[in-house]
């Protein structure tokens, strides 16, 4: 890295000592907290400390979806790998890595790696990080239900696009047309706890006073997830400006947010000829 600016190493080296220090009190915590639920056994322990540099490149090269377990049990990041190794666009979930990149990789982790760790401890730190994927995954198709919902309902065609002001770049979760002057600009936005809310709020109103600096005559609305239902008065009137031309709830569940998107199509006036608003379930939450 160029003089000033901090690798992974050094990262872990400024906290090596306080993660050291917690380490310990947590194994005496647990080890007091459960200490009617404890049971020894044996387990497969990986010795890290036994092998070299070579022997883990070949192990990683083996089989090449050990590659997240480890860097997880070494804080390291796939943007770690890219920054300070360039080695880029690695999904650490299903790679494929080349011998070189191999060797590269096993070099920059072996010293990181613990002494040992057990097999089990290794599945589940894997594991966490694949719910914790998931899950964001999950969400992101909330914003691309959001969409295609637009684009059914909708006689725009809406998709992604970014637009500049005073050398700041924004971006819109939809916006109308593809190209060219926007017409409308939807942000989608999902907040899930209290205290987050006038952050998020903030933030949308801000993106709001951009767009319309730049485009003076097109519309602004938002679709809001918020799941404190009762609330949703209080933070319609939070995000009330002179900016925003619309603002609707919309939960999870695919046929309520065909709801919420038909309410806005229909405030913003650009809902498609033949079509209707569609029904609200009365047994969808």
């Amino acid at each position: 890295m160029p003089e000033g600016y901090d690798t992974h190493a050094d990262y872990i080296a400024g906290v090596r000592d306080s993660a050291a220090e917690r380490q310990t009190q947590i194994v005496t915590a647990l080890t007091s907290a459960f200490a009617r639920f404890i049971e020894r056994r044996e387990v497969d322990v990986i010795t890290f400390s036994n092998m070299t540099v070579l022997d883990l490149a070949d192990a990683i090269r083996s089989d090449p979806r050990i590659l997240k377990p480890l860097i997880t049990c070494c804080n390291v990041a796939g943007r770690a790998l890219e920054r300070d190794l360039d080695i880029r666009g690695v999904d650490t979930y299903a790679p494929r890595i080349e011998n070189r990149k191999a060797d590269a990789i096993a070099g920059y982790l072996k010293p990181f790696l613990p002494q040992e760790l057990a097999v089990p401890a290794l599945a589940e730190l894997d594991r966490y990080c694949f719910v914790d994927k998931e899950i964001r995954a999950k969400k992101g198709r909330w914003e691309q239900l959001i969409r295609s919902s637009l684009n059914r309902q909708s006689r725009l065609a809406f998709r992604k696009r970014k637009f500049r002001v005073a050398g700041e770049n924004f971006e819109l979760d939809a916006a109308a047309p593809a190209a060219g002057p926007i017409e409308v600009g939807i942000d989608v936005k999902r907040i899930e706890a209290r205290r987050d809310i006038h952050k998020r709020a903030d933030e949308i109103v801000n993106k709001a006073a951009k767009f319309k600096s730049e485009f003076p005559h097109g519309k602004f609305a938002a679709v809001v997830y918020y799941p404190f239902t009762a609330e949703h008065v209080n933070v319609s009137r939070r995000l009330t400006s002179g900016h925003i031309d619309a603002v609707v709830f919309a939960s999870s569940s695919e046929e309520q947010v065909d709801v919420a998107v038909g309410l806005l199509v229909d405030q913003l006036g650009i809902r498609k000829p033949g079509t209707t608003l569609p029904e609200p379930s009365t047994n969808t939450p």
